[in-house]
């Protein structure tokens, strides 16, 4: 990090290594955890051009990203959470990935406890990433502190190897077959189009489906159309939430509502997502896709997990917090971090606060922008 002479901080690249020529790079997790080590990934590949960068990371991960033009040319899937375990497929990992001879292993899965331990057995000559006080630094290591962006973060892991920033929010290109896919689902709606997804990994997360039925009818009202989009587990809530707008439209305006929950591929919902004027959803995967692929974005966060993992542009997006702090069940301070929070057994959802017609103002606002 470096000062620019006004008392503010930028990210600041160090020196870069010489003779690199094959990278790892290791980001377990969902898509959009993916989705905030581009950025840096996006560096990396600047500042190594000549580099095979090869992503340890998910099954997920891997249909996302092979096909696709970007700055990962191989991904290796994990068995599991990066962590040393006596297994014969562990060590046969590590024996290919030493045979690999890397030059460079960075690390961009958290704070390092069990993810450092894992860098360094893949024998690389050179490893950056972040840390906690319990874990083993790297050859350049990034104190590893919870509440900063995940985005950022990247970028500043990527400094640690040279490289400097090229852009700070994910880009994802989209290949024609899927802009195709997107055409042949959506159709020609007679108005804009609003993709709702309703789903989160941790339920408190998850904006109430009467809000989103509430949004819903605002917009057929208008004149949009709505899909409910997510994955199998996110059929249920689809299906609510069409039906809950569908009761209060007439049955011409029911018609424009509908659910692709559980339904898609993942081709098929990056081509659904190049076709909305607006995508609303909590924070989760399939929003921060949709920002990649260039779509405006209505994002319902907690406050907490917009300062990890919100966009960080307002051009194409907008951020509606929830300030709530505490359970609204037990009272319990849910502004503890990582591995020193106290989680409590109940799942309220924590940003209900943030209202219907907010969001749909949102909508409203990047729809006419």
């Amino acid at each position: 990090m470096g000062g620019n002479g006004d008392g503010e901080t930028t990210v600041t690249a160090v020196e870069a290594f010489d003779g690199v020529e094959r990278i790892a790079v290791l980001r377990g997790g969902g898509l959009g955890d993916l989705m905030f080590a581009y950025p840096g990934l996006i560096a990396l590949r600047a500042t190594y051009p000549q580099a095979t960068i090869t992503l340890l990371g998910t099954e997920l991960q891997r249909q996302l990203v092979e096909g696709r033009p970007g700055p990962i040319d191989a991904v290796w899937v994990l068995d599991g959470e990066p962590g040393l375990r006596d297994t014969p497929e562990q060590a046969e990992f590590f024996a290919r990935a030493r045979a690999q001879n890397f030059d460079l292993a960075v690390q961009l899965h958290g704070g390092g406890k069990n993810s450092n331990p894992f860098l360094l057995a893949l024998g690389a000559a050179h490893t950056v990433g972040s840390a906690t006080d319990d874990a083993p630094p790297l050859e350049r290591t990034l104190p590893y502190v919870y509440y900063q962006h995940e985005m950022i973060r990247s970028l500043e892991v990527a400094a640690l190897a040279g490289a400097s920033p090229q852009v700070l929010e994910p880009e994802l290109t989209v290949l024609e077959s899927e802009a195709r896919a997107g055409r042949d689902i959506v159709g020609e709606a007679p108005g804009p189009l609003l993709i709702v997804h309703p789903g989160a990994t941790d339920p408190r997360r998850r904006w109430p489906n009467g809000h989103w039925i509430d949004v819903a009818v605002s917009a057929v009202s208008a004149g949009w159309q709505v899909i409910v989009v997510g994955g199998p587990e996110d059929r249920e809530d689809g299906a609510s939430i069409a039906a809950g707008a569908r009761d209060r439209l007439t049955a011409a305006q029911g018609e424009q509502v509908r659910t692709l929950a559980g339904e898609l591929t993942l081709p098929q919902l990056l081509g659904v997502f190049t076709r909305a004027e607006v995508v609303a959803g909590n924070d989760s995967g399939p929003r921060h896709l949709a920002a990649a692929v260039g779509a405006k974005t209505v994002g319902v966060y907690w406050v907490g997990n917009a300062l990890n993992a919100s966009p960080l542009s307002r051009a194409r997006h907008r951020v509606l917090m929830s300030w709530v702090t505490r359970c609204p069940v037990c009272g319990i301070d849910i502004t503890q971090v990582g591995w020193t929070a106290e989680r409590c057994a109940h799942d309220p959802s924590i940003v209900a606060e943030v209202s219907p017609v907010t969001v749909w103002s949102a909508v409203l606002e990047l729809a006419e922008g």
